[in-house]
């Protein structure tokens, strides 16, 4: 009976050991790689913290519904674009959601305008990394006089685009240009070399092609409407053409207000673009080395607008004065709601008017770059000349994220790391915590003392019971050093019997 008792304690065990293992939950198996998540919210170069709606200084004072209205003209682009296009800038098509809302909701009021934006939204304020604040310039559209035939009054030509311009990656006839990068001219059938620069296409490189929309009454007319963008072009008639941004020679822009404070011309507090265009109608001769300096140059495109149209934005959309921005298109999605709030010398040049606006990003520009930058639109004539040319300011900038790519919950999907390796393994490796856990101070100094004394303590001992060698004893006694017998030499033993050498087949029989 107790033979067999003992006959069945290994196949309780066994019974008991088969339960836990069906009854186990199962081992967390991480597969490698990590599987490829959809990370939180990024954008090169930038610092970013979500806020809460009545965080925002001049939230629920401006009018959502100007803003409301600027943001359903960019719906429209942003509904046509194909649902499987590839954009690699941190809000993606994310706008999609909103804009379609947008689309299907009549708005009437500002409150329900403002609510809308809450509902879909979420607030991120974002600046520069390292800063606090972003930065913002103003532009508009000018008003000329000109005219479709050359004169002795009219003698600064406003070019297209020419047939011999190229960009890598573009076809000629392209109706969309980057505004930045290298552009090319043909030499020949296959060799390309930079294009023209301003000085050598104002002193007639491309002169007699037809390229010629109209012309103007001199080359400051000519350099404004280029660094707008766009112009009115009033001719002798009493018609009016309206000319935009088509494509540029590939040069980088450089500010002429930057050249005329850098030579102490005009000082930074007083610069405007109204000083820039009063100093060079009083010093042509001086105006021309200074304008060069700026070797990128704009060709234009004739576009068929009234008078009470407004210029037409990179997104393709008309502009509204005091709700349009330009943006950093490489950055950006074209459509996104940015509120921007600070104060401007709008009433004035010293004024420092409070402005916290709703602003929709629907344009671009190459002197605009980085993540909280912003060109203002105010609208085209001289008062808006005015007003733009005196814009170089900081300003709090909160970009309005769809709510379907929340950052802060899009991180909660991150993996989590492995966990930390068990107490006894690091029990085994004590030097990996003795580095963490290693003071600093007086007290690090502390330590390495006493771990000096105990190697001291330790060197000692070894010392006082290991063997002495003979030689160190004859030189302290002065008695003549006893020899060592050397070990007697290993026995050669005699070669083993050679064995039959064994064949391995490579193949089963």
């Amino acid at each position: 009976m107790t033979a067999a008792a003992l006959s069945l304690i290994p196949l309780a065990a066994w019974a008991a050991r088969s339960w836990r293992a069906r009854h186990a939950p199962a081992p967390t198996v991480r597969h490698l790689p990590y599987p490829r998540l959809d990370f939180p919210l990024e954008i090169a170069g930038s610092q970013y913290v979500p806020l809460n709606w009545a965080e925002i200084a001049g939230w629920n004072e401006d009018d959502h519904l100007a803003a409301y209205k600027a943001f359903r003209r960019s719906c429209k682009p942003i509904a046509a674009l194909h649902s499987t296009l590839a954009d690699d800038k941190a809000l993606g098509s994310s706008l999609r959601d909103p804009c379609r809302l947008a689309r299907e909701t009549e708005i009437s009021d500002p409150a329900t305008a403002r609510l809308f934006f809450e509902r879909h939204f979420i607030p991120l304020q974002i600046s520069r990394l390292g800063e606090d604040n972003g930065f913002v310039t103003g532009y508009y559209e000018p008003v000329l006089e000109g005219s479709r035939t050359q004169s002795d009054i009219y003698n600064v030509p406003v070019y297209r685009r020419p047939s011999n311009l190229f960009v890598r990656g573009y076809a000629q006839d392209a109706p969309n240009l980057p505004n930045k990068g290298p552009v090319y001219r043909k030499i020949g059938r296959r060799k390309l070399v930079p294009y023209y620069d301003r000085a050598q296409i104002e002193d007639g490189a491309i002169a007699g092609r037809g390229l010629e929309i109209c012309w103007l009454k001199n080359q400051t007319d000519l350099l404004f409407a280029q660094i707008q963008g766009s112009a009115r072009i009033h001719l002798e008639n009493g018609s009016t053409i309206r000319i935009n941004y088509d494509a540029h020679n590939g040069y980088p822009y450089t500010a002429v207000g930057r050249v005329l404070i850098d030579r102490g011309i005009i000082p930074r507090e007083q610069m405007s673009m109204q000083k820039i265009r009063e100093w060079m109608e009083q010093n042509p001769e001086a105006a021309n080395d200074v304008r060069r300096q700026n070797r990128s140059y704009v060709f234009f495109r004739e576009v068929q607008l009234s008078d009470k149209d407004e210029p037409v934005g990179a997104q393709g959309v008309p502009l509204t004065p005091g709700r349009s921005i330009a943006v950093d298109s490489a950055l950006h999605v074209y459509g996104t709601p940015f509120f921007i709030e600070g104060e401007l010398p709008i009433e004035s040049a010293q004024a420092k008017t409070p402005f916290h606006r709703l602003m929709i990003a629907q344009d671009t520009g190459s002197a605009i770059v980085g993540p909280a930058r912003a060109d203002l639109y105010f609208g085209a004539g001289a008062e808006a000349g005015k007003v733009s040319g005196r814009l170089r300011h900081n300003m709090h900038f909160v970009m309005l994220v769809p709510k379907g790519l929340d950052p802060v919950a899009r991180g909660r999907k991150m993996p989590l790391p492995d966990p930390r390796p068990s107490e006894q393994i690091a029990k085994l490796f004590p030097q990996n915590n003795a580095a963490k856990n290693e003071p600093n101070g007086p007290a690090k100094e502390q330590v390495k003392e006493q771990a000096k004394d105990q190697i001291k303590e330790q060197t000692q001992d070894q010392k006082a019971i290991a063997p002495v060698a003979p030689s160190t004893v004859a030189q302290a006694t002065g008695a003549a050093p006893q020899v060592v017998p050397l070990p007697a030499p290993r026995p050669q033993e005699a070669p083993a019997a050679e064995r039959p050498h064994q064949f391995r087949r490579s193949h089963r029989q």
